[in-house]
């Protein structure tokens, strides 16, 4: 309230009307602190989606930047994986490894021992087996000398036979003259019966003979059956010593191919079963491309048709390659495999094998597992574009 006074007599209270713009002095002003904050909240987002949009533009440049543009009918192009035959070098038999000559990036090649193992075992039983052989020669040896004992005895045999046989022809003739000058009684009956009786002592003295003789050769017979026993005896051991010195061998662990070990499967120490693996390596020297087409261009690819590949990780390098297999049946499109169309549901998988010279030059470089394109050229009177074209220099 304000209080007005025109007399000294009189006072008149008049209220007191707040303008307007003193209503709005009271209000609370924003600081410039505030207007800091809430620039800050809308900035960074803002930030963030602009550093994307680069990012994006970037990588479609990049990408319209390599690009292989104009491939025309005469070309056609499929995404895959570069692989390499894996094989592994593995244990025939259970045992322990001893020693491992190869690591993981190691070069091999065929024949090379990478690994071997223990052989304490296999070298007792070949020596167990040696022996075994030896005592065997010398039964060999025995029953040889027993043949030759029993083969004299049978020539004394036969000579026994000879002489006997000789003995009986004397009594048969002088029992027949006894028997003519009995008849002519110029000598008597007991002299004839003597000399009958000493023929028949004679014919028996003769079948025993040939009856020792029989038997001697019945003897021989035996010695040499067991001749024949102790050589398949000595023969069987030397199979034996055979089969474990091939098991020794196969304690030898080789690259059965040219190659490049990828991974140490199991160490030195470890104890390992029939047919464990010990390494894994890649062959050098097969190495193909993987890769789909659709039905339009598979129809028109054939057997050592030319294609050239470019990896995502060199897109300056083209490496030459020649086709060796072509699906003969269609499939469903693989989700990592890029198609032009995305209709083109059906497609056919094709195998490339890069050429041999390529892996020879390059083998430290081969990795199974690069991602890449392959393209194919479909008319052999179109040329390769600039960017496919494989240099004199690869």
């Amino acid at each position: 309230m304000v209080t007005t006074a025109d007399s000294k007599d009189s006072a008149i209270q008049v209220p007191l009307v707040k303008k307007p713009e003193d209503k709005e002095q009271n209000v609370d002003q924003p600081t410039p602190v505030r207007f800091r904050d809430k620039a800050r909240r809308y900035l960074k987002p803002a930030l963030g989606a602009a550093f994307l949009v680069i990012i994006a533009v970037a990588a479609y440049l990049i990408w319209q930047h390599f690009k292989v543009k104009g491939l025309g009918d005469g070309f056609a192009s499929g995404n895959g994986r570069v692989e390499a035959v894996e094989l592994d070098v593995a244990a025939k038999a259970p045992g322990r490894i001893s020693e491992m000559y190869a690591d993981e990036g190691d070069v091999v090649i065929a024949g090379q021992v990478v690994a071997r193992m223990d052989t304490s075992v296999l070298s007792a039983q070949l020596k167990q087996a040696q022996a075994e052989e030896a005592q065997g020669r010398n039964a060999i040896t025995t029953a040889l000398a027993m043949v030759a004992q029993h083969e004299s005895e049978h020539s004394a045999q036969a000579a026994m036979v000879t002489q006997r046989e000789a003995a009986l022809a004397v009594a048969e003739r002088t029992a027949d003259r006894a028997r003519i000058l009995s008849e002519q009684h110029a000598s008597s009956i007991q002299e004839f019966d003597e000399d009958v009786a000493r023929q028949r002592v004679a014919a028996a003295a003769v079948a025993a003979a040939k009856a020792q003789m029989a038997a001697s050769q019945s003897t021989i017979n035996a010695a040499n059956s067991q001749v024949l026993g102790a050589r398949s005896n000595v023969a069987a051991i030397q199979a034996s010593e055979g089969q474990i010195q091939a098991q020794i061998d196969d304690t030898v662990l080789k690259a059965v191919r040219n190659g490049r070990i990828q991974y140490r499967i199991a160490q030195p120490g470890e104890v390992v079963g029939a047919g464990g693996k010990v390494l894994s390596m890649i062959d050098l020297s097969d190495v193909t491309i993987t890769f789909f087409l659709p039905e339009a261009a598979a129809g028109r690819v054939a057997l050592g048709s030319e294609v050239h590949i470019v990896l995502d990780g060199t897109p300056d390098d083209v490496i030459p390659a020649t086709i060796t297999f072509v699906a003969s049946v269609a499939q469903f499109t693989p989700k990592s495999v890029e198609t032009q169309s995305e209709r083109e549901k059906l497609v056919f998988r094709v195998k490339a094998r890069i050429n041999l010279d390529v892996l020879r030059k390059h083998a430290s470089q081969i990795k199974s597992g690069l991602p890449g394109m392959a393209y194919v050229r479909l008319d052999t009177s179109v040329a390769w574009p600039t960017k496919l074209a494989v240099r004199s220099q690869q």
